[in-house]
Parts: C-alpha cells; sequence; structure tokens
C-alpha cells in the first residue's frame, strides 16, 4: 500500500516538473514573441521619426537632396551629443524665470498654497511683517519677486496676488485691473523687443499662468467665474483649481468636478492645456489624462506632521491628519507635477508663442493702421506746400 503510494506521489511529481517545464517554455515564448512585437514597432517608429524628418528638411528647404545619416553609420565618435550638455550648461548658469498668477476671493488659500508649492514662504502674505487681513475696496495686484535655488538650478519665481477680486457686493469688470496688467507686461516686453539696442536677454514679467481658485461651493461655476476665465483664457493660460477640497466628500467632489468641466464646455472656455496647441501623441495622451483631472480638487498647508514616523506635510483634523500628498486625500501632487515638474516650460511656451504673439500682432496692425491714417492725413497737407513752393519758384 505504501509503496503504491509512493510510486503515485513520484508520478504526480514527475506530471509536475512537466507542467512547470511546458509552462516556462510557453512563458518564454510569450516573452520571445513580445520582445520581437517590440523591436517591430520600435523599427516601424524609427522608420516614422526618419520619414517625418526628411519632409521636414524638404518642406524647409525645397529642391535639396535630404538623407538621413545614423550613429552606426559614421565612421568615429562626433561629439554632437555633446550639444545637450553645452545647453544645460548655458541654461543654468543663465537661470529661469517664472512667473504665477493666483485670482480668488479671500480665505481660499491662495497664498497658502503658493507656499506649499515651493515649499517656501513665497506669497504676499508671507513676505509682507505684521501683515493684517483687510478687504480691500478694489482689486489691486501685488507683485513679490524671490529666486529659488535646488540642486544648484536658480528659478526667478514671480508670484503676483489680486486682493480684492471678487470681495466686493458689486463686482462689475472686477476682472478689468487683472486684463490691463496681463497685457501691460506684454506691452513692455514688446517695447523692449523693438528697440534699437535691445538688450540681450530681455528680461521677463510677463504672466506665464494663472491659478484660478474657485470656492468648494459643490454647486456649478458662478457668473464671475465664467466671465473671468472667458475674457482671461484668451491672454493667458488659466489652471483652476477647488480650494479647501477638503470639506467635500469623495462623491461631492466629483460630482463637482463633472459640474465645473460641463460649464466650461458649455461657455467655450478653454482652460490649460489645450487641446489644439498637442504637438504629438504622446503629448495628447498625457495632456488628456489632465484634462480629465481639471479642476484639480487641492488642500494646502505649510505645517508638518508625523505618520507611520515620516514628517508629512497636512492639516491636522479630528478625525485624522489630511496629507497634502498623497494622491488619496487631494490632488496637490498633480497640480504641482504640471506647474513645476512636467509642463513648466510649456507654460513658457505657451505664454511666448501663443498669447504674446497674439497680443504682438495686434499691436503691430495697429500701430501699421495709425501710421497708413498719419500718412493719408498729411497727403492734402503736403500737396499744399508743393503748390506753394512751385508758385514761388515761377
Amino acid at each position: 500500500m505504501e509503496d503504491r503510494e509512493e510510486e503515485d506521489a513520484g508520478i504526480m511529481t514527475e506530471n509536475i516538473k512537466e507542467e512547470s517545464k511546458a509552462d516556462q517554455s510557453l512563458q518564454e515564448d510569450r516573452l520571445e514573441a513580445h520582445a520581437k512585437t517590440e523591436e517591430n514597432e520600435s523599427k516601424e517608429e524609427a522608420e516614422q521619426v526618419e520619414a517625418d524628418l526628411k519632409v521636414q528638411l524638404c518642406e524647409s528647404f525645397p529642391g535639396l537632396q535630404t538623407g538621413l545619416i545614423r550613429s552606426a553609420d559614421l565612421f568615429g565618435y562626433v561629439g554632437i551629443e555633446s550639444v545637450l550638455d553645452q545647453m544645460r550648461r548655458k541654461t543654468v548658469k543663465a537661470g529661469f524665470e517664472f512667473n504665477i498668477m493666483v485670482v480668488g476671493q479671500s480665505g481660499l488659500g491662495k497664498s497658502t498654497l503658493v507656499n506649499t508649492l515651493f515649499k517656501s514662504k513665497v506669497s504676499r502674505k508671507s513676505c509682507t511683517p505684521n501683515y493684517e487681513e483687510k478687504i480691500s475696496k478694489t482689486v489691486r495686484l501685488h507683485a513679490v519677486s524671490h529666486v529659488i535655488e535646488e540642486k544648484g538650478v536658480k528659478m526667478k519665481l514671480t508670484v503676483i496676488d489680486t486682493p480684492g477680486f471678487g470681495d466686493q457686493i458689486n463686482n462689475q469688470n472686477c476682472w478689468e485691473p487683472i486684463v490691463k496688467y496681463v497685457n501691460e507686461q506684454y506691452e513692455k516686453y514688446l517695447r523692449e523687443e523693438l528697440n534699437v539696442n535691445r538688450k540681450r536677454r530681455i528680461p521677463d514679467s510677463r504672466v506665464h499662468c494663472c491659478i484660478y481658485f474657485l470656492p468648494a461651493s459643490g454647486h456649478s461655476l458662478r457668473p464671475i467665474d465664467v466671465e473671468f476665465m472667458k475674457r482671461l483664457g484668451k491672454i493667458v493660460s488659466i489652471v483652476p483649481v477647488i480650494a479647501k477640497a477638503d470639506t467635500l466628500t469623495l462623491e461631492e467632489r466629483q460630482e463637482f468636478k463633472e459640474r465645473i468641466r460641463q460649464d466650461l464646455e458649455a461657455n467655450g472656455i478653454h482652460v490649460y492645456p489645450q487641446r489644439e496647441l498637442d504637438e504629438d501623441p504622446e503629448d495628447r495622451i498625457l495632456n488628456d489624462r489632465i484634462r480629465d483631472s481639471i479642476p484639480f480638487a487641492v488642500v494646502g498647508t505649510d505645517k508638518e506632521h508625523q505618520v507611520n514616523g515620516h514628517k508629512v506635510l497636512g492639516r491636522k483634523t479630528k478625525w485624522g491628519i489630511i496629507e497634502v500628498e498623497n494622491v488619496a486625500h487631494c490632488e496637490f501632487a498633480n497640480l504641482r507635477d504640471l506647474l513645476i515638474r512636467s509642463h513648466l516650460q510649456d507654460l513658457k511656451d505657451v505664454a511666448h508663442n501663443v498669447h504674446y504673439e497674439t497680443y504682438r500682432v495686434r499691436r503691430l496692425n495697429e500701430s501699421n493702421m495709425n501710421l497708413s491714417e498719419l500718412v493719408l492725413s498729411s497727403w492734402p497737407l503736403q500737396n499744399k506746400m508743393d503748390k506753394c513752393e512751385t508758385e514761388s519758384h515761377l
């Protein structure tokens, strides 16, 4: 009996070994097929890139014979890749500029959120000694600049605050000072650009991004929100956020976000990142993910607490600690990644190539029209002077 059991156990062991070998070989075949598929896809992508490059070169230089030489086809090491290091060294030495505007009613945590974003006291309130909160009678703009350094990289950060926005009983045209400020910075840059002896590097005070704070009401966009984003969305990149989102439950927060997205679409409001500015499929996939999260439900704080032996930024409540950088608690980390880690340079590019370019074209067209009117109006006077000069000669 025991011998038979041992024999059956041996047969089962051999069967298990054979099955495991079969599974292993099947897994290896799958991995090999997957590797071949990836290799084919990478080859197709490389061929597509080569074709795109040839098309671009042909479009740029019509009639020019073009070709693409790979590194494997070179006779030896040339050093073209060092251009990236040269650009990096030069850019790091020069430093960066980033100008961010925060707009919203008093008490929504604008200063706290900016301090949390850059993990330093950069807001207007933090920089003003003996600051007392007072409701401003009109919308005023305050710009505070700091130089932030991290791992040898310097960035001049300018935070533009807008105290008084939306705090009055009558908020008619309260966005006009903000529109005026944004256009003034474009005008300042344009004048510097048009100077005969212009600076080698023009100081950039243009607004690269505007964070618009929505109160966590749980309803929909207010008329003031719609009007502001309609007008400012044409001249600056707007990123809407739901302030103090910890006052909403997860279900309320999701419903509120969906209502806001519906209101934005119904009113034709374009917030950053705009779909029409996506440059390639990779950008489109990433930006679609961001657009699905907008507006970001955020919580800001500059206080640290101990959670499981680790220090975290958070807000302590009776029920526990709301961790600011925990995506399960709020979407602050997604906002920070958008503004600093993934899209900072793109925000600057959009400000320069889209919004500033639109302003520049409009201003130059206006200048040309004014010049044409001046020339046309001076023609009768010039004819009269020419006639008098002819008579005097006679």
